[in-house]
């Protein structure tokens, strides 16, 4: 049995791997999850805002940029565990390789959400710091950002992973992106308030990752926070954000280590 230093010291080494090859082409890889979100509060909020007033006490600019900074970590760790990852696993023939080292299945699955966490961090990061810089956000309450593009990396991480463990052809993944992304993106709040939004849909928003790292994400960046965004009101979040984060990568880890294993 690896003891736990050697075991997070191997599992640092898969996610450093995964660094090393990121990094060679940074710009290329970073442009999408960078510039996307962007180019969403260039064309809505610029574009689409000019004919809204405020929503909540907010410019449609400022109600935007939370949901779009925290967006960045669902895509990227979602990706990363599902396209990148079936690429290693099917193609590239890494994780067979790795397997031949003293590196275990559950150092390699520990490693890819090491790295999926430090990724959605960074992203959301980034993009909620540059939003800042142009006044678009709070900076008294950023510092909590990594930690919040982390958490829902792991958790939209977790459902990434889940997807390939039932894909055996690399372009059924455009089922999962248009049945869980789109949704996902599109019902979490980023562009309106989901108050008025159907009971049932509601209910389905709840069991999304995105749903609730935008509530906190609003919650630390705007200026302005309504009456119901308090202390409470965010812990309740958290709370379903961990928790789905718990399911999603503790069922995707049992159903990859069988697939590892063969």
């Amino acid at each position: 049995m690896v003891k736990m230093p050697e075991y997070l010291r191997l599992s640092f080494l898969v996610a450093g791997r995964h660094w090393q090859i990121y990094r060679r082409d940074l710009i290329a890889n970073l442009s999408p999850t960078f510039f996307d979100p962007i180019f969403y509060i260039t064309a809505f909020g610029i574009g689409l805002g000019g004919y809204m007033g405020e929503i909540g006490g907010q410019s449609y600019l400022k109600y935007l940029a939370p949901g779009l900074a925290i967006s960045s970590a669902m895509y990227t760790s979602f990706f990363e565990t599902s396209y990148s990852l079936f690429v290693r696993l099917k193609f590239e023939g890494i994780y067979d390789a790795l397997l031949t080292t003293p590196v275990g299945v559950k150092e390699i699955l520990t490693g890819e959400f090491i790295w999926v966490f430090f990724k959605g961090a960074g992203f959301s990061t980034l993009v909620g710091l540059v939003f800042c810089l142009f006044g678009l956000g709070n900076f008294s309450h950023i510092y909590f950002l990594p930690l919040l593009g982390g958490l829902v990396a792991l958790a939209c991480g977790g459902m990434g992973l889940l997807s390939t463990t039932f894909v055996d052809d690399i372009g059924k993944f455009q089922i999962y992106f248009s049945l869980t992304l789109s949704p996902m993106f599109f019902f979490s709040g980023i562009f309106y308030p989901t108050e008025n939004l159907p009971q049932g849909i509601l209910y389905i928003c709840y069991i999304s990752p995105l749903f609730h790292a935008v509530r906190l994400s609003q919650f630390m960046l705007w200026d302005i926070t309504p009456p119901a965004y308090d202390w409470h009101f965010a812990l309740r979040h958290l709370m379903w954000l961990l928790g789905l984060g718990l399911f999603f990568v503790t069922l995707s880890c049992k159903r990859m280590a069988k697939k590892l294993y063969k």
